[in-house]
């Protein structure tokens, strides 16, 4: 079995194993799948950052995951965080962009 090919049943095996433990904790009334479904969100994103960190997709899903799970169980107030959310999100898009284009520079 080729690398690739072992990363992606682990990844399936993790979501699986997640999924069932999301079900039975529901089932037992211990943990709300309603309140739970974005530990899936996170579980997917790390499968995919194991096989390749520098993926920009299993990053979001990660942030997104985090995001839904803290505003699910009513953690944090989102609707306050979502006023510096944007800002800053754009600020590390810019950074990010900005630190790709000055290595390319010197790789010139």
């Amino acid at each position: 079995m080729e690398e690739r090919e072992k990363m992606h049943v682990l990844t399936g095996g993790m979501i699986l194993i997640t999924l069932g433990i999301l079900i039975l904790l529901n089932s037992m009334d211990i943990y709300g799948f309603t309140k739970s479904w974005p530990i899936l969100l996170i579980i997917i994103a790390i499968g995919t950052l194991i096989q390749r960190a520098k993926d920009i997709g299993g990053w979001f899903i990660a942030v997104a995951g985090l995001i839904f799970l803290i505003s699910q169980n009513g953690w944090i107030d989102m609707n306050r965080i979502a006023v510096y959310l944007l800002p800053v999100l754009l600020i590390v898009i810019g950074i990010n962009i900005l630190r790709k284009n000055r290595r390319k520079q010197k790789e010139r």
